[in-house]
């Protein structure tokens, strides 16, 4: 069952930033709001700096799916917007998905 979708709009993304809090580790920080929704809604930001197109794509479909097989385990209601750091460059998919876990955690959002 799909709980969450996209965050698009840079009026939502510049909302979380102002009013969320964050948290972050070294491959990855994450904003969280809550939304009065009934579902999440999941913005990645990944900066020119980190590389080319190809491996942006990368890694925001490892964080994607990371977040996809992990998503039961969320609180439902939030908008989380995460920005992949430059050390993420060429992490593998299990480093990846341990960093999102953790700031979740920190958030204290993991069900």
């Amino acid at each position: 069952m799909k709980f969450s979708e996209s965050l698009k709009k840079n009026t939502d993304f510049r909302r979380v930033y102002n009013k969320g809090s964050s948290h972050s580790n070294n491959l990855l920080v994450m904003y969280v709001l809550p939304n009065n929704k009934e579902e999440n809604r999941l913005g990645i930001s990944v900066s020119k700096k980190v590389g080319n197109s190809v491996v942006r794509h990368h890694l925001t479909r490892l964080i994607r799916e990371s977040y996809r097989l992990h998503e039961e385990m969320f609180q439902y209601g939030l908008d989380i917007v995460v920005i992949v750091r430059v050390n993420a460059k060429n992490a593998a998919y299990h480093q990846i998905e341990r960093a999102l876990l953790h700031l979740a955690n920190l958030h204290s959002i993991l069900i």
